[in-house]
């Protein structure tokens, strides 16, 4: 502190000049320092302690999807794309589509190609509008990723939209995970689509609402897709009977798990096996917000029941299967990020049967939830300020 102690006169009495002093060091020692201003512990609700690091921060981050050891892309709800590296700095992406922001709306994930190495493609999911009706619904493009000093997408190819689109403001889902390599699901991407708060339309074969989607890398249909004689659309329906999808991850053994909030609680952690219906507005293990009662799944045993599920409501949202060995007592566990929650949720699964198993809070809406590339855990805070997070031992 040169300049304080600048102002100290040589003609100060001993007396005076201890009590300046002492004044000094109390204002020293309040200051914040480096490491807790950008680190801090979390303690879980098990007895587990997470280290998390603040990497950057972001104006209401929304998803992330790491490209190298040291690069990952994140995107913002008002439609920003970033580049960003894990010491924290980063760099507007260009070339984003224009993207209908409102509600639950905005530009939403970021998956790499499989081969994102040698053709360095990426896809995105954002919300349109239409001009002519304001009506709004999630699309996917495919780009190339030019990560020079100014990078930008090129060569934007539309590969799904949401039918129909809808006026209302929510549950548009469009999370995107890719079949893992060596699995019988390489190479297919899926895609969660969202009943846009009507309900019906996730038991419609006429109506791409509700579902999850699968599809080739390119956007054509596959063939030994489950429902292939319930019309055209319907050609590309993986699973039915969804509610709002925000998480979707697939495990070390390549299972598809998903997740769902649910009305007004009941919100699910699904296995996700091709052609089955999982019973939305049918059945619920939650309430919708008027009161009324919806009927529990084990009623109606046509539909497929959820792993696990919440009352009251945690309102999940990012989902991965941990599969690495930084935390390897943790391995193919689930993670889970909780808005209302406000916790990040670990699930314990064992075979087919999952239950929750910790909660880490800090006080924040977690948004997204990743593994990093040497097995440390990557969450994004939600709304504006939001920070990219590194979480370790």
């Amino acid at each position: 502190m040169p300049t304080l102690l600048a102002n100290f006169s040589p003609r100060l009495s001993a007396p005076l000049l201890t009590r300046a002093c002492a004044m000094l060091a109390v204002i020293i020692i309040s200051l914040p320092t480096a490491a807790s201003a950008e680190s801090f512990a979390i303690d879980g609700s098990a007895g587990n302690r997470l280290m998390a690091t603040s990497i950057a921060k972001f104006d209401s981050p929304w998803a992330m999807s790491f490209l190298t050891d040291e690069k990952l892309l994140v995107t913002t709800k008002p439609g920003k794309l970033w580049l960003v590296s894990t010491d924290g700095s980063k760099r507007s992406v260009s070339g984003v589509p224009r993207v209908a922001v409102g509600g639950q709306g905005g530009l939403g994930d970021v998956v790499p190609h499989p081969d994102f190495a040698e053709n360095q493609l990426i896809y995105l999911s954002y919300i349109e509008r239409d001009e002519k009706s304001s009506n709004r619904g999630a699309v996917v493009v495919r780009a190339r990723l030019d990560m020079s000093a100014s990078p930008r997408l090129i060569n934007l190819q539309r590969v799904w939209t949401q039918i129909p689109k809808r006026r209302r403001g929510g549950h548009f889902s469009h999370h995107l995970a890719f079949g893992p390599k060596g699995s019988d699901q390489q190479g297919k991407l899926f895609i969660t689509s969202g009943d846009r708060q009507e309900q019906k339309p996730a038991q419609r074969w006429d109506m791409a609402l509700g579902k999850i989607i699968r599809l080739n890398d390119d956007g054509s249909v596959p063939e030994n897709n489950p429902f292939q004689n319930r019309g055209e659309l319907a050609r590309s329906f993986w699973t039915l009977g969804h509610r709002n999808l925000l998480g979707i991850s697939f495990d070390q053994n390549g299972r598809l798990w998903s997740h769902e909030m649910g009305p007004k609680h009941g919100d699910e952690l699904n296995l996700i096996k091709p052609g089955q219906n999982y019973g939305w507005p049918v059945v619920s293990n939650g309430d919708n917000y008027s009161g009324a009662e919806i009927p529990d799944h084990d009623t109606r045993p046509e539909f497929a029941p959820p792993k696990a599920y919440w009352v009251p409501s945690i309102a999940p949202s990012g989902l991965v299967i941990y599969s690495g060995d930084h935390f390897d007592q943790w391995k193919g566990q689930a993670f889970i990020g909780g808005l209302v929650s406000r916790a990040l949720i670990r699930v314990s699964i064992n075979g087919e049967d999952a239950r929750e198993a910790e909660r880490f809070r800090w006080g924040k809406r977690i948004r997204e939830v990743e593994q990093g590339p040497r097995g440390a855990l990557w969450v994004l805070e939600d709304r504006a300020g939001g920070r990219l997070l590194k979480l370790d031992r």
